[in-house]
Order: C-alpha cells, then structure tokens, then sequence
C-alpha cells in the first residue's frame, strides 16, 4: 500500500513538472511572436502616415520606423538607394578601403624602417656604403675617359698632317669611334652623379622621417615619403 502511495505521489508531480513545463513553453512562444511582430511606419509624400506589417513600397525614398508591438521604435530603415546613390556610395566605400589599405601600408613601411635603422648610426653606415659602390663607378667611368683623350692625341696629331685635306677613312673612323666612347662615358658619368644625388636626397628624406619617428611619432602618421627623383635638378633640368 505505501508503495502505491509513494508511486501516485510521484506521478502527480511529474504531472504538474509537465504541466509547468508546457506552460512556459507557451508563454514563451508568445512572447517571441510578440517581439518578432514588426510594424513599419512612415509618412508618404502627401504627408499621409502608412503603417504596414512588411517593408512599405510608398516610402522606399524615405526612412521607415519598424515599431515595437507597443508602439516605441526599435530602429530605423534608411530609403532604398537609387542606382546612382549606390554606385556613389559604393565609390566612397571604394575610396574609404583604399585610405585604408594605405594607411596600413604607411605603418608597415615605416615600422620595416625603424627595424633596419634602430639609430643614425645604422643609418649614416648604410648610405656611406649605397655611395662608395656609386662612387667607384663614377672613378672607373672617369678613369676610362682618361684612356680615351690619350688615345685620341695621337689621332689628332696625325689630322693635323692633312690639314685643309680631306681625311683618311680610318683616321676618320677612329676620331669618330673615339668621340662617341668619350660623349656616351660623359653621359655615364652625369647619370652616375645624378644617382648620388638621388641616394643622398633619399637618405635624408628617411633620415629626417626616423628622427621623427625615433621621437614618438607613431608609424604611418607622417604621410608617404618625397620621391627624390622627382624634385632632382638634373630630372626638372630634363623636363
């Protein structure tokens, strides 16, 4: 008998656990109906209010309140773009990841450039080094413009043999080849100048951007470095 008393008794409160259970369930459905209920308000263009349970086509020019069930606005749907306003839109967003992208690249060069120059000494070390390759080629193109007049004061004493006469072909030919290794190791030597100036320029552009940088200011905040060949004498000489 007390076996069947226990039993009932635990019957009967699986029945109200179940019970409760249910209940809650449906409490809960409702109130997830209630809150995924959606009214959409707006006023036309004549002024006129239209509410609506779904998007209102009248006012896709114009913003749209979606409505809680109690009439308080849970957010605002901005006009449907037309397809201009969305190629215009898409354009600043175009415009915005590109600012973007290049402000990440300002940071990263100037962080790589900070790692390869900790201090000015590392810095004075690596342009003395860019200079003395350039240098030395400038040595060797001067060098061999020193071999090239004396290969042609033979030549020229031998022209002034046929002063008022026409030239030999050969002799001729050689004045020739001569003139042009003189004027192309000439134009060499400018363009190897130049390309110290241009180094030169680029050093203290970085020089004066680390110091700066070696300061405190933050990376990628200094804008993109000046282009030495742009502002060079020889290039604006050029143009």
């Amino acid at each position: 008998m007390s076996y069947f008393i226990v039993a009932s008794g635990w019957m009967a409160s699986a029945i109200r656990l179940g019970a409760g259970l249910a209940a809650g369930a449906c409490l809960t459905a409702a109130a997830t109906g209630s809150v995924a209920a959606s009214i959409y308000s707006c006023i036309d263009a004549s002024g006129k209010r239209i509410t609506s349970d779904r998007p209102i086509p009248e006012c896709t020019a114009r913003d749209q309140r979606l409505l809680n069930p109690d009439g308080s606005v849970r957010s605002v749907v901005p006009p449907t773009l037309t397809a201009e306003e969305r190629a215009e839109q898409e354009a600043r967003e175009r415009e915005a990841a590109a600012e973007r992208v290049a402000r990440q690249d300002a940071i990263r060069r100037d962080r790589n450039l900070m790692m390869r120059f900790p201090n000015e000494a590392a810095h004075g070390k690596a342009r003395a080094a860019a200079l003395d390759d350039m240098r030395k080629a400038v040595q060797v193109s001067e060098k061999r413009l020193g071999v090239l007049a004396a290969d042609r004061k033979p030549l020229l004493d031998d022209a002034e043999f046929y002063a008022g006469r026409q030239l030999p072909n050969k002799l001729k030919q050689q004045l020739d080849a001569n003139d042009a290794a003189t004027e192309a190791q000439r134009s060499l030597i400018q363009n190897q100048q130049a390309e110290v100036e241009r180094i030169n320029a680029l050093y203290n552009a970085e020089l004066a951007r680390l110091k700066q940088l070696w300061s405190g200011a933050p990376a990628g905040s200094l804008g993109a470095l000046p282009d030495p060949a742009a502002s060079s004498p020889r290039r604006a000489a050029k143009k």
